[in-house]
């Protein structure tokens, strides 16, 4: 495998949830990151309900929020950490 390739599918997603102030995402790699909501306007804002209904973009290269119409990539989480 490429390294490109190896970054690129180490950066996925598998699950995203959310505490309180927290958002967690877990990627491929078995890694599970933590990022505070205040980081995410949008999400900060909106009700614990609506922070749910996310889907995964792709094969887990973003999360998509529909009502919000935001998306926000993998690689751009990590980055954020």
């Amino acid at each position: 495998m490429n390294v490109r390739m190896k970054e690129k599918s180490e950066t996925m997603i598998l699950n995203v949830f959310f505490d309180s102030d927290m958002m967690s995402i877990r990627l491929l790699d078995a890694r599970e990151l933590s990022i505070p909501i205040m980081c995410f306007p949008n999400l900060r804002d909106a009700k614990p309900e609506q922070r749910e209904k996310w889907r995964l973009i792709g094969r887990g290269i973003g999360i998509y929020w529909e009502e919000f119409r935001r998306r926000h990539l993998s690689r751009g989480i990590v980055i954020k950490i």
